[in-house]
């Protein structure tokens, strides 16, 4: 099925400007199957290095090999040969002319030494996500855009059950897994982890104690809306600090785990510095979690933590779109004030949001929404609880509680 990506206009429109663009993000995301039927349409050749024999060849003769391939050109997968990346720049420089390249990566190549120095300037640079809520049905989500410039009060969401909301969680947004029962989506999910582990990291790097980050996944899964606590993790896992950093940094260049970090707005504060974990997907959390909805409704794992995580990756899909240019972080001060997720625009404008799994919202939960307006004064647009209830309701100048189903409803 060729699901709608709401990336796609922005993809199309760099390619009339940028003499490449890159896709990147996690394996079987959908890269390929976007950048083909783009290319299809535009008239591109494809290559792409889970073929060996192109894998091979580019190795051999990296500057050769980009010569001699026919313009324009999809490269797939164009992490697996690093020394590409000199004679794609060569090769740009010598034909500034847009749309000769989309190549995509499922390792982020910005986080790569000695890699990322060759891309700057000479390429549009995207992510692309697993499928959105509104991926899913078709719709292309501006709730982003919609809180920085509409009223919150004309927004319309759709009633939805625990069981429905759930569901949505333990599925995620793995285009495979959509049709899948829990036993072959969970199926998927192992084989999934075991070729990344097994595959990618090894590609990437020499790291040869791969029997540990099965379980370092699983821990961090545990953690999710948490501070990243490096000593503690490092005592969990019995492993250096310094190991147990770079394999999360392992685990961050394959789009396993995202890291939010902290915000200041330079209030001058005492805050807390440390970031926030999440992983990029819900579907592979359940998984780590080994997730059921019996156990999601005996609340057996952490609810909190995993709707967060949702509503997190929920943001950071319609980030990739939205017209609103926004910067997510988190906020803790050392007293204890705290707000689960910061928007921040180009202009220093933010709208802040507080995440609650229950069904009902009181004054007291938007107790670290009021500290930053108070503070931020003008700056901060709209302060919203998003919780698990079906109505939008006011509570103060500027304060909302949305049910969830408002983040894939305004359209």
């Amino acid at each position: 099925m060729l699901w709608q990506r709401n990336i796609r206009q922005k993809l199309e429109a760099a390619l009339e400007s940028s003499p490449a663009i890159l896709l990147i993000g996690g394996r079987q995301t959908g890269k390929s199957t976007l950048v083909k039927d783009i290319g299809q349409q535009k008239g591109f050749s494809y290559v792409t290095f889970d073929d060996l024999s192109f894998l091979s060849a580019a190795k051999e003769d990296p500057h050769g090999f980009i010569h001699n391939l026919k313009k324009p050109v999809i490269l797939d997968e164009v992490q697996r040969v690093p020394e590409l990346f000199t004679a794609i720049k060569k090769e740009i420089d010598e034909h500034r002319a847009p749309g000769r390249y989309i190549l995509t990566g499922s390792a982020n190549p910005m986080l790569l030494p000695n890699i990322s120095d060759y891309l700057v300037g000479r390429l549009a640079l995207f992510e692309l996500f697993p499928l959105s809520q509104g991926e899913l049905s078709s719709v292309k989500e501006r709730f982003i855009d919609a809180v920085f410039t509409d009223e919150v009060s004309s927004f319309l969401a759709q009633p939805l059950s625990k069981t429905e909301l759930f569901q949505k969680i333990m599925m995620g947004g793995y285009p495979l897994v959509q049709n899948l029962n829990l036993e072959a989506r969970y199926h998927w999910f192992d084989s999934y982890t075991t070729m990344l582990l097994y595959r990618e990291i090894q590609e990437i790097t020499r790291v040869t104690e791969l029997v540990e980050f099965p379980r370092i996944l699983r821990i961090l899964a545990t953690r999710v809306g948490n501070l990243l606590n490096g000593a503690d993790l490092a005592r969990t896992t019995n492993m250096a600090t310094t190991t147990l950093h770079r394999y999360l940094a392992l685990l961050e260049i394959l789009f396993m785990i995202t890291l939010q970090p902290p915000w200041s707005g330079n209030l001058g504060k005492r805050l807390i510095k440390a970031p926030k974990i999440y992983l990029t997907d819900t579907g592979l959390l359940s998984y780590l979690l080994a997730a059921t909805e019996e156990k999601m409704v005996a609340h057996t794992i952490p609810m909190g933590g995993m709707l967060e995580n949702f509503v997190v990756s929920e943001l950071c899909k319609q980030a990739t779109w939205s017209q609103m240019r926004v910067t997510m972080f988190h906020f803790r001060t050392s007293s204890g004030v705290e707000v689960d997720i910061i928007l921040e625009n180009e202009v220093g404008d933010i709208v802040a949001l507080e995440v609650k799994a229950s069904a009902t919202v009181t004054a007291q939960d938007f107790k670290g929404l009021k500290y930053l307006q108070e503070e931020m004064k003008e700056k901060f647009i709209k302060g919203i609880v998003i919780y698990t209830g079906s109505h939008t309701i006011p509570f103060g100048d500027r304060l909302w509680a949305m049910p969830i189903t408002s983040l894939w409803s305004v359209a």
